[in-house]
């Protein structure tokens, strides 16, 4: 059983960790004795998580930011250099899902504000912590993918168009930071509660996954872990699902939130 005990003391940067999975994967590289500083755009969660992480003895601070604005990533940055020294690993994990919008009801700004969160808040982060791991010999960057980057959900166009660029995106990066021992990996989560599903919704929506079962938001902790540490040195430019097989199968997961019964009427385009 790998101990990961090359993260301890590592700087661990973790976006969109105020709740879900970028909560877990906090918690969790914080029990490798890891330094960890939590990013959110809500100061207050920021704050929840390095609360639990402090009382369970683990090392973090709270960094507050939008990661779609130059000038927030490169404060929370140069900040998180100031307290714990130059980032080692950085997980890329803040994003919008919502609102839902079929695409005649898409406006310019929706799309403008999801590609900007999902995909330039991912460039602009990778940017700020690249400089400084070639700078200190190396890293890790592990950007948050989707099923829907290679499939496609019902009204998520903006979603879907986002998570195909961030894994083009890491797959082009790995390639410009591979000289400087920076690996660049992303992980493709399934259908996973991050928000308390209802019983009949776990059911409903694990029913055609092949495990039977919809994930957790600590499914993904392992395989970050993994991508993080020593553990996955010579693997760069991939993709690692996290999905129950959803993606292996011929038949269709039910992950769809908005049916076609709900698409506008012709009257209303």
């Amino acid at each position: 059983m790998a101990t990961y005990d090359d993260l301890k003391n590592k700087t661990i940067v973790v976006t969109g960790a105020g709740s879900g999975i970028g909560r877990s994967l906090a918690l969790r590289f914080a029990q490798t004795k890891a330094k960890v500083a939590v990013n959110d755009i809500s100061e207050e969660d920021a704050f929840g998580t390095v609360q639990i992480i402090k009382e369970s003895g683990g090392m973090a601070t709270a960094i507050p930011g939008d990661v779609s604005v130059s000038s927030q990533v490169h404060q929370m940055f140069q900040t998180v250099h100031e307290k714990y020294g130059p980032t080692n690993v950085l997980i890329n994990n803040a994003g919008l899902v919502s609102p839902m919008l079929h695409f005649f009801e898409a406006t310019e700004e929706w799309w403008r504000r999801i590609i900007d969160v999902n995909l330039t808040g991912h460039f602009l982060c990778c940017q700020a912590a690249a400089a400084a791991m070639a700078r200190n010999g190396g890293g890790s960057i592990i950007n948050m993918s989707s099923g829907g980057a290679t499939r496609a959900h019902r009204s998520f166009t903006a979603y879907d168009a986002s998570k195909g660029g961030i894994e083009a995106f890491t797959r082009a990066l790995a390639l410009d930071l591979g000289p400087y021992s920076i690996r660049v990996n992303a992980l493709m989560p399934g259908s996973i509660d991050t928000s308390g599903m209802s019983s009949d919704d776990r059911i409903y929506r694990g029913e055609n996954i092949p495990l039977m079962k919809v994930g957790e938001s600590h499914d993904l902790t392992g395989p970050a872990l993994f991508l993080a540490s020593d553990e996955s040195s010579y693997i760069t430019g991939d993709v690692l699902k996290v999905d129950g097989g959803m993606l292996a199968q011929q038949r269709s997961a039910t992950v769809d939130i908005v049916p076609p019964a709900d698409f506008p009427n012709l009257e209303d385009i």
